[in-house]
C-alpha cells in the first residue's frame, strides 16, 4: 500500500502455487520475505526469478519437528519482528507413511508444522504493530473429522481421509490460537477453493492428468485466489479470528470450529509433542 513501511513476511510452502504467488506479490510491495520449502531446486528457481535481496529461501522438511525448530531458530536469528506468517505447506500422501518422529505424515506436515510455526514464532509476531497469521486450508468445509480414537490413522488410512482430518485440525488450530490471551496476532482461516496451483501435486500420473484437465475449466487462477491473502497482510482484520471460504465469511459457530474440540486437540497436541524428543 502507498506509504506503508515494508513488512516482514514468512511463508511455509512458498515455492509452489499460491505460496509462491503470495511471495512474489509481497516482494513487489517492497516486503522482506522468507520462504520455506522442501525442494532446493524450486527454491533456487524462485530466487532466480525474483532476483531480490529481500527474498530468503530456507530448505526444510516441515513434517519433521526438528526441522521446524531449526528453521524457526534461523528466522529468529534474523528477525525480532514478524508482520505476517502465511501457512501453505501440504502434500498428498497416497499411502500411510511415518515421519522420523513416528507421526502420520499428513498430520505432521499439514497440521503440526502449522501449530509449531505459529506458536514458536509468537514472540516475533507479538512484536509487530499488527501481526497476522493466515492458515490456508479448508475452513467452511464440514466433510471429514478428527478420529479421536486413532488420530495417527494407524488402522484406516486413506489419502482423502487424512487430508480432511488435517483440514479439520487446522480449523481448530485457528480457534485455539485466537483464544490465547495476550497475543496481538490476528488469525485468518482461508479456504481458497479449487485453484490451478495444485494440478501438479498429486504423485499419481493418472490422477494428476485428470486434475489438470479439470483445472483448465473449473479452477480459479492462482492470482485471484491469493488476492485476499495479499490484502489481509496489508490490512489485517480486527477480530481475533476470521474465517473465509472462497470470499464468503464463515460463521464461527460452525460445528467444525467448536471451542471445546479446539481445546481437546490442543491438549492432544501438547501431549504428543511431550512424548516426542527432537534429536
Amino acid at each position: 500500500m502507498p506509504g506503508q513501511s515494508p513488512k516482514t513476511v514468512i511463508i511455509s510452502g512458498g515455492t509452489d502455487g499460491m505460496g509462491r504467488a503470495t511471495a512474489l506479490a509481497r516482494l513487489s510491495r517492497g516486503d522482506h520475505v522468507t520462504v520455506i520449502g522442501s525442494s532446493r531446486a524450486k527454491g533456487d528457481r524462485l530466487l532466480a526469478e525474483a532476483d531480490s535481496p529481500r527474498l530468503r529461501f530456507l530448505q526444510a522438511d516441515l513434517s519433521s519437528i526438528a526441522e521446524v525448530e531449526r528453521v524457526v531458530a534461523r528466522i529468529q536469528e534474523r528477525h525480532d519482528t514478524i508482520d505476517a506468517l502465511a501457512l501453505f505447506a501440504n502434500r498428498i500422501s497416497p499411502k500411510r507413511r511415518e515421519t522420523p518422529d513416528g507421526l502420520e505424515y499428513t498430520f505432521a506436515l499439514y497440521y503440526l508444522s502449522r501449530h509449531l510455526l505459529g506458536n514458536l514464532l509468537r514472540p516475533q509476531l507479538d512484536s509487530a504493530d499488527a501481526p497476522l497469521v493466515i492458515n490456508i486450508a479448508g475452513v467452511g468445509t464440514t466433510a471429514g473429522r478428527i478420529d479421536w480414537e486413532d488420530p495417527q490413522l494407524t488402522r484406516r488410512y486413506g489419502q482423502i481421509r487424512a487430508q480432511l482430518q488435517a483440514g479439520r485440525a487446522n480449523d481448530l488450530l485457528g480457534v485455539a490460537f485466537a483464544d490465547q490471551a495476550g497475543s496481538k496476532a490476528r488469525y485468518v482461516l482461508y479456504h481458497p477453493g479449487f485453484t490451478r496451483s495444485g494440478a501438479d501435486s498429486n504423485p499419481n500420473p493418472v490422477t494428476r492428468a485428470a486434475i489438470r484437465l479439470l483445472a483448465r475449466f473449473f479452477a480459479r487462477p492462482v492470482e485471484e485466489a491469493v488476492r485476499p491473502i495479499v490484502s489481509w497482510i496489508d490490512a489485517p482484520p480486527t477480530d481475533a479470528l476470521t474465517a473465509n471460504d472462497r470470499g464468503r465469511p464463515v460463521d464461527l459457530s460452525l460445528r467444525t470450529l467448536d471451542p471445546e474440540a479446539a481445546k481437546r486437540l490442543a491438549a492432544y497436541t501438547e501431549q504428543l509433542l511431550g512424548g516426542v524428543s527432537s534429536p
